[in-house]
């Protein structure tokens, strides 16, 4: 028989995918953790707090807006069919 060496891989040897929930994930958690030491740390003026506030709420929602944009251009009848069960749902509820 013969004895095979075992070494511990380096990084360089594990080829894992970028498009996995766990590598998008980490990206993410990255991002977050840069965006906070960049900031100010202490106290800082209350509007200057609302104004970042702010401005991190509008990023939000412009980037679920593209998201959920992109989400109905891929599959438009799943959309419609959405909201036609929820728009069937609201009207029953108004009903009563």
């Amino acid at each position: 028989m013969s004895d095979t060496l075992q070494t511990t891989p380096t990084p360089d040897d594990i080829d894992e995918p970028t498009d996995l929930p766990s590598a998008r994930l980490d990206r993410a958690a990255d991002t977050i953790l840069v965006d906070g030491e960049e900031r100010n740390i202490g106290p800082r003026p209350l509007h200057e707090a609302v104004r970042d506030d702010a401005v991190a709420a509008r990023a939000w929602g412009r980037a679920r807006a593209v998201r959920l944009r992109r989400s109905i251009e891929d599959e438009p009848m799943r959309a419609t069919l959405y909201a036609l069960g929820i728009g069937l749902v609201i009207g029953l509820l108004m009903s009563r």
